[in-house]
């Protein structure tokens, strides 16, 4: 009895000092360490990112978020280009410590690693030429022969539009930046795609295209930054975004890209 109280205390002492180990040793101290935070995102999505060839520089909401973030951190942001076909493979291969630009929370992410708190909530929904808007109101109304729905490949646009879509023709664009024109010069009909991001093109398209009630999607999701699993580093992160909804500074940051 008594050989086996030590080897049971052994086995405590083990397994709390492995645990204490491993909180000394969490991604968030080696972020620190290291002296930079490294971002991963697609840069295709505005108004979340977008990565300009010509200056090889981000921009959009999420790289404000994520310069923020770096700041509150003390370290400096080093943004790393992937794509949506390859996001899951480039996390699982540690090329970044956190995935930000949009990313829509899914169980096969939540796999890999932790989500941060959501930083918003919404759903698909289409966009569509606005001569064109009243008859693409419900899915029934798109899913029919003659169709054509655009989707760029490898994220949740084209997930929803493959498990929703089974008549009409699903068209896939691989450049995400320029497939809205593809809708506007009538070589698709609609694109449906995060609520967000129809409000935002519709801006951009001002009396060309148009979102399709955006405030009723047909789905439920919801946004938040995917972090490489690390407690700490999710706490952290957390703890920035509840200060930064409480304090302002994520709705200043908010309304320049979304108002």
């Amino acid at each position: 009895m008594f050989r086996v109280l030590v080897s049971l205390a052994i086995a405590v002492l083990w397994t709390v000092s492995a645990h204490a180990q491993q909180v000394g040793n969490s991604r968030l101290d080696d972020i620190i360490k290291r002296g930079t935070l490294r971002v991963g995102m697609t840069g295709d999505y505005l108004p979340f990112t977008y990565y300009d060839k010509d200056t090889s520089k981000f921009r959009g909401f999420d790289v404000d978020m994520a310069e923020a973030l770096g700041k509150a951190i003390g370290v400096k942001v080093e943004f790393v280009k992937t794509a949506w076909p390859q996001l899951i493979k480039d996390f699982e291969a540690d090329n970044f410590d956190i995935a930000m630009g949009g990313v829509s929370i899914t169980l096969d992410r939540q796999k890999k690693g932790l989500f941060s708190a959501p930083i918003m909530r919404e759903g698909k929904t289409p966009i569509a030429r606005c001569a064109d808007k009243d008859k693409y109101e419900t899915i029934a109304d798109i899913d029919r022969a003659g169709t054509r729905v655009i989707v760029n490949p490898g994220g949740t646009n084209e997930r929803f539009a493959k498990a929703n879509i089974k008549n009409a023709e699903i068209k896939v664009w691989i450049d995400n930046v320029t497939i809205f024109e593809e809708i506007a010069k009538g070589n698709a009909d609609l694109m449906m795609t995060d609520a967000s991001e129809t409000r935002y093109q519709q801006k951009q398209h001002a009396g060309v295209l148009c979102a399709v009630h955006p405030e009723k999607p047909f789905d439920f999701s919801e946004k938040a930054y995917w972090l490489q699993r690390d407690v700490a580093l999710k706490a952290f992160v957390d703890q920035w975004l509840h200060i930064t909804t409480q304090d302002g500074s994520f709705k200043k940051i908010y309304a320049v890209w979304f108002d």
